[in-house]
């Protein structure tokens, strides 16, 4: 069903709130050289809310200060700008808001909702990167004794913060089965659900860094009204999660598109750890901006949203 087909047949739903104007972000990391699918991301994004008299931001996501580099953070502005892309000023990086992290973090302490997790190092490492596929495996251990907690600290273990899962369970009671994210695809709209059983104690912030890609990505959305998140169809599945957090949160929810991905030669997701070929490759090479726009197929790609954003209302608390 189109946009326009499903303004005719529903009215306003109760709790939402209508978008006049888009406004949507490219949040790429600084650990390696952008590529094509980087590049279909940002100029979707991009190109969607010029379309519909939005906005489109940039936002660094260098939280990761072990493979953040100045380096590739100065290839990402140098290639979007030989793309022909321009963002409002200040770019915000993550790197300065910790402090707004912290704080988040604190209010669901506050509320019993997360609790220290004494892991190993490897299972902390990998909070700090946007996933790719579903959420990894499910945690549900709940706190240590106090006792046992307060050695732990005593001795400098590193920890994470975790969501308690259970205590959320509790906290939102019956509401939590109605909960969902709303989502779309170049198929039409559908509902993406909560499912707690498949987040488990989820990671939320490390010691070391003090917060996770999946809070600070969440709190930054909300702190810069961003109505519309255009992404990969590979992050679909951390939709829900993220819904989760804007109501714990107390915040409106985005709506999500997730566009099919730019595959590799052997069909596979083109990703930095791989080395899939860069921009920076490509513009060496000669290639014209225009020439990389034709291979990604943009001028043939109907836009998210195109019928209008009258059905894509965020989602209040």
């Amino acid at each position: 069903m189109s946009p326009a087909q499903l303004e005719a047949s529903t009215s306003q739903p109760k709790g939402e709130k209508t978008v006049t104007k888009m406004r949507t972000r490219f949040a790429p990391s600084p650990t390696g050289y952008l590529h094509l699918g980087h590049a279909f991301s940002a100029l979707l994004a991009h190109r969607t809310a010029l379309s519909l008299g939005g906005t489109c931001l940039l936002r660094i996501e260098d939280i990761d200060h072990t493979r953040c580099r100045p380096v590739f953070e100065s290839a990402i502005f140098e290639d979007l700008a030989w793309l022909g892309m321009t963002w409002p000023q200040p770019v915000v990086r993550q790197s300065s808001r910790l402090a707004h992290y912290d704080e988040a973090l604190a209010g669901l302490l506050d509320r019993g909702l997360v609790y220290r997790c004494f892991r190993s190092r490897a299972d902390l490492a990998e909070a700090a990167s946007a996933p790719h596929g579903p959420i990894g495996p499910v945690l549900r251990a709940g706190p240590l004794p106090p006792r046992q907690e307060r050695a732990l600290l005593d001795a400098k273990e590193p920890f994470a913060w975790r969501l308690w899962s259970d205590e959320v369970r509790a906290y939102l009671g019956a509401e939590l089965s109605h909960l969902s994210a709303t989502a779309w695809t170049p198929a039409g709209m559908h509902h993406i659900p909560v499912d707690l059983a498949a987040v488990g104690d989820v990671v939320l912030g490390r010691k070391d860094l003090g917060t996770s890609y999946h809070l600070a990505s969440v709190i930054d959305d909300i702190d810069q009204t961003v109505s519309h998140v255009i992404r990969g169809e590979d992050l679909a599945p951390i939709a829900g999660l993220h819904r989760l957090l804007y109501r714990l949160f107390e915040a409106a929810a985005p709506v999500y598109y997730h566009h099919p991905l730019i595959l590799g030669p052997q069909g596979k997701r083109l990703a930095k750890r791989d080395q899939a070929e860069t921009l920076r490759a490509y513009r060496e090479r000669g290639v014209t901006p225009d020439r990389l726009k034709a291979r990604l197929g943009l001028d043939t790609t109907v836009l998210p949203f195109s019928n209008g954003l009258s059905q894509t209302r965020p989602q209040d608390r």
